[in-house]
């Protein structure tokens, strides 16, 4: 999930730069009496809190269960994540379209598990893209022992085997902290040493929890049932690109035996970079934006016997348009996306079926 949405952040950036988570009794029978008078009370009482915990469970929606993430040590699993994505812009009056096809495979291995907090190591083990711009085609598949020589292939390579340590509270579904940034970093710079500034700037430590949050945080940490509805934000504050807030809202559907089906709905609102931010090393500023998401449709399936997601679909439209400065010259940018992502989980790797 980090990579997948780090380039689903940076897809339009990429194309502008292409152009560039007790009493004691006396008497014994009074003794007995009052034994007997303490039994009734006690026994009253005790019905007074059997009937509280009734008026709790009361509460509770009929036919809920909760759903959980369950975790084993060293126990790996593995998630296959492909976005197929078609943009098209136009700037300067010229007519720019970009196809994109991007497939990442992550391995989940869990390191440490105590009470509710779970570290687990994410690698990135596969990696293939194909990305059509203005009829020029770029590709790259990890997989295949020999591809195209080519910057951005140079940059897909260096992500391959890349590894992070996330520190996930599971009883808030939240990421507490990630590590590896600074591993990451140098390898991806080493690939394309003019992104340093923007790098650096873009993919914080903050930045990084909240891309790696949403991987776990499509259920509810309560019980949910026929539906059942609930919301996560996430904020993810990329400097010089903008601010990107996604809104997830979560409506229960069904369940098939173990398989839980959700439906899921995703608001972007997406923000320029306030007045006066410092570039990061990126040619251009953007000015102003007016970007706004519709038509979105998902679905996440999650097994609760194997306590993880099965898989999911989701897509998403962008429209809109962009003020951006190059050289002290505003220009317009129309903007028009297209996305559709699937997520698949599974205990074998998918590379070595391949």
């Amino acid at each position: 999930m980090l990579l997948s949405r780090l380039f689903a952040c940076l897809l339009m950036l990429g194309l502008l730069v292409g152009l560039t988570l007790p009493a004691v009794a006396q008497e014994k029978d009074k003794d007995k009496k009052d034994t007997k008078d303490k039994d009734k009370d006690k026994d009253k009482k005790d019905d007074k809190k059997d009937d509280k915990k009734d008026d709790k469970k009361d509460t509770t929606p009929a036919g809920s269960t909760t759903l959980k993430w369950k975790f084993e040590k060293d126990k790996v699993f593995y998630q296959k994540m492909t976005t197929k994505t078609k943009q098209s812009m136009k700037v300067m009056n010229n007519d720019v379209n970009q196809t994109q096809n991007q497939t990442f495979i992550f391995s989940w291995k869990p390191l440490k598990i105590e009470g509710d907090k779970v570290t687990i190591e994410q690698e990135i083990i596969g990696v293939a893209m194909e990305i059509e711009i203005g009829g020029s085609k770029i590709s790259y598949d990890s997989s295949k022992e020999s591809t195209a020589n080519n910057p951005l292939g140079d940059f897909f390579k260096a992500l391959v085997g890349s590894k992070f340590e996330v520190t996930l509270n599971t009883k808030e579904l939240k990421v507490e902290d990630m590590k590896g940034r600074d591993d990451f970093l140098k390898k991806l710079v080493a690939a394309n040493p003019g992104m340093r500034q923007l790098l650096d700037t873009i993919l914080s430590p903050e930045a990084l929890k909240e891309m790696a949050e949403p991987t776990f945080a499509v259920v509810d940490t309560k019980p949910v049932g026929p539906k059942s509805k609930w919301t996560r934000k996430t904020n993810l504050n990329m400097g010089p690109i903008g601010t990107y807030e996604n809104v997830y809202d979560y409506e229960y559907e069904k369940a098939d035996k173990d398989v839980h089906q959700i439906a899921v709905k995703t608001t972007l609102n997406y923000k320029e970079p306030a007045e006066g931010a410092a570039q990061g090393g990126l040619p251009f500023k953007i000015k102003s934006a007016k970007l706004k998401s519709k038509n979105p449709v998902g679905q996440v399936f999650f097994n609760s016997a194997k306590g993880r997601v099965d898989r999911s679909t989701m897509k998403l439209e962008l429209t809109g348009e962009l003020q951006i400065e190059i050289g002290g010259q505003a220009t317009k940018v129309d903007l028009s996306q297209e996305q559709e992502s699937t997520v698949e989980t599974s205990d074998e790797n998918p590379i070595k079926k391949k």
